[in-house]
């Protein structure tokens, strides 16, 4: 039996001071912990258990000074196809956070939205509430449009509805509702969890391969009126409301 570690009074771990000062969220943090370019007090810090005294102690994450940021802030951007859902990306491709040029507070990508894919996407510098809304455990829904190929069987959607094996795991009972069926089929899915490509690898399975695919909601938040590339911050009442769905 693993005994407990109690917190320490005024220390905070290492990957929650990085997700809170906005450098990446939690499971980010951890990686870049892991691959060595965190730097707390002039030592590489290679383990995930390491705390700090935000009020002392310098970090750094490839030599660059990490400060707490000095206040919450939060957007939602419609993602275009052909963007990355990335801070920055090493082969040079347009990343989410190219297009809030705008935007001077340093934020990151709340979950993931794949090359081919569009439509809403939160970027924040508030880590505690990228991981409330990433962690599999709150089940926040996130709601797709999705044109297939052909036209899809009322079992297929039953089996999706059920959940099916991706990658020897079961997939979480989705909602799905068909829009229109003619040469192609236009469904609205709403998944609780957030598998890599899960849509496109769940209607390849089925023989049914992904056309177009746009996230319309994250949680209760919607909206109608942004265009691919546009961005916004969201309201107070929004983010009380996504709070709310945790």
């Amino acid at each position: 039996m693993t005994a407990t570690i109690p917190e320490t009074a005024g220390l905070v771990r290492l990957q929650k001071y990085l997700a809170s000062a906005g450098v990446a969220s939690r499971r980010e943090a951890e990686r870049l912990i892991q691959e060595g370019r965190v730097e707390l007090n002039g030592r590489v810090v290679g383990d995930l258990g390491r705390r700090l005294d935000p009020g002392r102690d310098a970090v750094r994450v490839d030599g660059r000074r990490v400060r707490a940021a000095a206040r919450r802030v939060y957007y939602l951007l419609y993602k275009p196809r052909g963007v990355i859902t990335s801070a920055a990306d090493p082969e040079g491709r347009p990343t989410v956070v190219d297009l809030l040029r705008e935007v001077r507070d340093r934020v990151y990508p709340v979950g993931r939205l794949d090359w081919n894919s569009e439509g809403l996407l939160i970027l924040t510098n508030d880590g505690d509430l990228t991981h409330l809304l990433t962690h599999p455990s709150n089940h926040v829904p996130k709601t797709y449009r999705v044109k297939v190929k052909g036209t899809v069987a009322e079992e297929v959607l039953a089996r999706l509805r059920r959940g099916l094996l991706l990658d020897g795991r079961r997939t979480l009972p989705a909602r799905v509702a068909r829009i229109s069926s003619q040469s192609n089929t236009w469904l609205e899915v709403v998944l609780y969890e957030g598998r890599k490509n899960q849509i496109r690898n769940a209607f390849d399975r089925l023989g049914h391969r992904v056309l177009k695919l746009r996230r319309i909601a994250i949680g209760p938040i919607r909206d109608r009126l942004l265009r691919p590339g546009q961005w916004r911050r969201l309201t107070a009442e929004e983010i009380r409301r996504l709070r709310e769905a945790t």
